[in-house]
């Protein structure tokens, strides 16, 4: 199989799993009586553990050129982890358990991401008829999760979960292996990339967009179950976004082509403080609910490749597998931490629809440091 077919497989085996755990984990946390702000904790692990780890190994590829050993310690530790959690009881064990599971496994996809980006020559329009894949494997796991749910309950969640990691191991041995590790001294120094305002500003935005996704992420599944939507409809509804987010992938081409990403930038931060404050406000409404999740195309999809593109032309030679980590880092793990714990405690203090309202706020000032000083 070439590099492409062995990457298309990981990411269809990855989202699928992650079809399962995101946007129904919250509700398995819910039915073990955890209350909103135990559950923001929970989900919060992995942000917290995506702060620090992913640098270190992105450190380790850089310098040991392991890269698919290191993305399939990663799978394995993920499906340990999940399995573990059948005999760990309490919310600090739980809250342990998705923390060290993701420590162990926050390397793996900044490098699976960097291998699809050498893959595709560094052509960003080429990495989304890859990365569809990841779509079209989360779709199919949201809805027959949903489906499965409204038969047998949200005790069952660990099941799936469960089954699913195990697939990514097996995908994982697919990852292709580097040749040999970047020389340390080829293309620009870490530090001087970092001291850039540019690619401060960058990362901010990268950071706000996180925290904007906070609310949805731990508890959009809660709100809409709370609004009286069945399991199914909720998988549906999730559904939608990515089934936007395949079509974007499958135009990312032409996109790249036509626009800036600059532009790009600009506009999913403009779609995510518009799509958080109709989730917010309008849950009642099943015709703007499915609208604003059709959003998800430019908040994720557009947002996603527009941003690791953007890293790899900013961390080239010796630091591009640190440059991507250092993305996943700072967006994912300090912007995805933080803005759990914010929507945790909004979402007691002062409601959903307030708590959805922080996150297009969020939204808007992203965009505004992309105006203010990206240049890509």
């Amino acid at each position: 199989m070439t590099a492409a077919t062995r990457l298309g497989a990981y990411y269809f085996a990855y989202f699928s799993y992650a079809g399962a755990l995101v946007p129904y984990f919250s509700l398995w946390l819910a039915a073990q009586g955890y209350g909103a702000a135990q559950i923001a904790l929970v989900l919060a692990m992995p942000q917290i553990a995506r702060v620090f780890a992913p640098a270190l190994w992105g450190w380790l590829a850089d310098h040991g050129g392991r890269q698919r050993e290191i993305v399939i310690f990663g799978a394995f530790a993920v499906f340990l982890g999940f399995a573990a959690l059948y005999a760990v009881r309490g919310v600090a064990g739980v809250a342990l358990v998705m923390f060290v599971l993701s420590v162990l496994a926050a390397g793996a996809m900044p490098l699976v991401e960097g291998a699809a980006l050498a893959a595709t020559e560094g052509q960003a329009g080429r990495y989304g008829p890859i990365r569809l894949w990841g779509s079209i494997g989360f779709i199919l796991a949201v809805l027959g999760t949903g489906a499965w749910l409204d038969r047998h309950g949200a005790e069952t969640i660990l099941h799936i979960v469960v089954l699913l990691a195990a697939t990514v191991c097996v995908a994982a041995f697919g990852i292709p292996a580097r040749a040999r590790p970047s020389g340390a001294a080829t293309g620009p120094r870490m530090g001087a990339v970092l001291r850039r305002g540019d690619v401060r500003a960058f990362f901010g935005a990268c950071m706000c967009m996180s925290v904007a996704h906070g609310a949805m992420y731990a508890f959009y599944s809660i709100h809409l179950e709370a609004a009286g939507y069945s399991k199914a409809t909720i998988g549906v509804l999730w559904m939608l976004g990515v089934v936007a987010e395949v079509v974007v992938f499958l135009r990312l081409p032409q996109l790249m082509r036509r626009f800036s990403l600059r532009a790009l930038l600009l506009a999913s931060f403009a779609c995510a403080a518009l799509r958080f404050a109709a989730i917010g406000w309008a849950v009642d409404l099943p015709a703007v609910l499915a609208a604003a999740q059709l959003l998800h195309a430019a908040t994720f999809g557009v947002f996603h490749a527009a941003s690791i593109a953007t890293v790899h032309r900013l961390f080239q030679g010796g630091i591009a597998a640190r440059g991507q980590s250092l993305y996943s880092s700072l967006t994912y793990g300090a912007g995805g931490a933080t803005g759990t714990l914010i929507a945790g405690w909004t979402w007691e203090a002062l409601g959903p629809a307030s708590s959805f309202a922080v996150s297009a706020v969020f939204g808007a000032l992203g965009a505004a440091l992309v105006a203010w000083k990206v240049r890509v």
